[in-house]
């Protein structure tokens, strides 16, 4: 299986995703963000096709709509409170969109299906990068960020910097999903950002712990997906998701 090259490919582009995973997936949870967590991938899979039908590359039209629609948001203030009751309108606008856009740029369905699943090999290279950038800007703004998320009654008593983490962690988390969703697809990042934190809460008691739990849980869903999809020849993403379901149902 490792003789392969797009099998090593595979099991080293995972480790980078499950390391920007285990980070970005706690704070996803304990900020309840992950319905528009939700929105984003849908969101990206309209900015691909956007980027397609304008003729630019995919990867651009998914940062100019994750990025534009997470400063919407973070500037939106307390209206971010609201998304839940927005969700399904803001998820089938863009996917729909994203079907017009693909239409209009006369792509085969083949190519919507490597925009919501995956398939870019070429995008390793970027994912190292996001991961060395994003690691540097949570250790930067760790305790803020820890603070702003874990103590919500207490950052509302001390508002100074509240507005600016919020936005600099929706532009974050706009940047996984746009250049992470190039290899594992904009479906299946959004169950790696949300299922691992989820069951690691119930494991860990500590945000450090959490962040470890959380990247060995997505790391073992990956790399065991790979596994048992070379072995059966069946889609990557279905192992992966029901192995994630299952951890968090221990």
């Amino acid at each position: 299986m490792l003789q392969y090259d797009f099998m090593r490919y595979a099991f080293i582009a995972g480790i980078f995703i499950a390391l920007i995973c285990g980070v970005m997936g706690v704070f996803v949870v304990a900020r309840q963000t992950s319905f528009f967590t939700h929105t984003l991938s849908e969101i990206g899979f309209s900015g691909a096709s956007f980027g397609v039908f304008a003729g630019i590359s995919p990867l651009s039209g998914m940062l100019l709509f994750t990025c534009s629609s997470a400063l919407l948001i973070g500037f939106s203030g307390e209206k971010l409170g609201r998304r839940e009751s927005s969700i399904s309108v803001f998820s089938g606008l863009f996917l729909g969109l994203g079907i017009l856009f693909l239409s209009l740029s006369n792509k085969q369905a083949n190519y919507a299906t490597s925009i919501l699943f995956g398939s870019n090999r070429s995008s390793i290279d970027i994912l190292v990068g996001l991961s060395i950038f994003l690691l540097l800007v949570i250790f930067l703004l760790f305790k803020r960020l820890a603070y702003n998320s874990f103590d919500s009654q207490g950052a509302e008593y001390n508002q100074r910097f509240n507005k600016l983490i919020s936005i600099i962690f929706l532009i974050m988390l706009a940047l996984t999903i746009s250049i992470t969703a190039q290899i594992v697809g904009s479906l299946l990042i959004f169950v790696l950002l949300t299922i691992p934190a989820s069951a690691a809460k119930y494991f860990a008691h500590t945000l450090k712990k959490m962040i470890v739990l959380n990247f060995l849980f997505a790391l073992f869903g990956i790399w065991f997906g790979l596994v048992l999809s070379w072995v059966t020849d069946l889609p990557v993403s279905f192992f992966i998701t029901v192995i994630e379901a299952l951890i968090y149902g221990i």
